[in-house]
């Protein structure tokens, strides 16, 4: 879905709708029941409804790389397209939507294609929710409601995967960019890892590592033997963390306040967080 500052584009993405419509035609407006048709340009709680088309769908949840260990959440889940066809790939999958009639519309949809049990919808306020559990969380958002959701994805555990169907995160740089092949409109999905937090001043058994963090990438400098050495090419994908200090090279993995790994894939090195 999109804001509702947009309604006015509403006509314009009706292609949209015919092209990604067929989820509803064949899984919901039939549903027992169930009266409601959807239309795109309804409007709700600071959003109008635009259906993601499936191709995207498809795309989003392999730039996850979705398993079926994964639990994921949909956040303006609308016809519940993205939370069934996550169920049918096996996952755990939880949809937040402000409309009842949209809710109810995509649990008819889920009986349906057999996949109840997965895929489950609450009507709810998606700032409002707690969703801490998700490993995936999808969106279709305009940047501003995409912004206010920030800080929270944040928080979320290390190596949470986040994906945005067509708008980005501000000055948070994207990850992995996508594209679904046979779709005309809204085809671009952003995919984002959350990282570790590592910003601070951490202990080594001979050194200290100073660090400034910017989301995944971070820089800073390594105190070792009388010697302070630039850090370079600092990254962390979720809880992997690896960077240079001279011409050598660290990786490892970030656990909370401590950090440990190999440096050039050999020798132990460890940090702790000081207080």
């Amino acid at each position: 879905m999109i804001t509702s500052r947009k309604s006015h584009i509403a006509a314009a993405l009706f292609s949209v709708f015919l092209a990604g419509s067929a989820w509803a035609d064949t899984n919901t407006t039939d549903a027992p029941g169930i009266d409601f048709e959807p239309t795109v340009g309804q409007s709700g709680k600071d959003v109008i409804w635009v259906p993601t088309p499936q191709q995207l769908v498809d795309r989003m949840l392999d730039m996850v790389g979705l398993t079926a260990q994964d639990k994921l959440v949909d956040l303006g889940s609308g016809d519940g397209r993205t939370v069934i066809s996550a169920a049918k790939r096996g996952a755990t999958a939880r949809g937040i939507e402000y409309n009842p009639d949209m809710v109810a519309l995509s649990r008819s949809a889920a009986l349906r294609e057999g996949v109840a049990d997965r895929a489950t919808f609450e009507q709810a306020d998606i700032f409002e929710s707690e969703f801490s559990e998700a490993t995936v969380v999808t969106l279709f958002l305009l940047p501003g409601l995409n912004l206010r959701l920030k800080p929270t994805l944040l928080d979320m555990k290390p190596g949470t995967r986040v994906v945005s169907n067509s708008f980005t995160m501000g000055d948070w740089e994207p990850d992995e960019t996508g594209e679904a092949e046979g779709c005309t409109n809204y085809c671009i999905a952003y995919k984002w890892v959350i990282p570790a937090k590592v910003e601070g001043r951490w202990t080594m058994p001979h050194g200290q590592l100073q660090l400034t963090q910017t989301y995944q990438f971070f820089e800073g400098t390594l105190s070792q033997g009388g010697t302070t050495l630039p850090i370079t090419e600092g990254r962390l994908d979720g809880a992997d963390i690896s960077f240079k200090a001279g011409d050598v090279t660290y990786t490892g993995k970030v656990a909370g306040q401590q950090m440990q790994g190999k440096a050039d894939g050999q020798a132990a090195w460890s940090a702790t967080l000081a207080n």
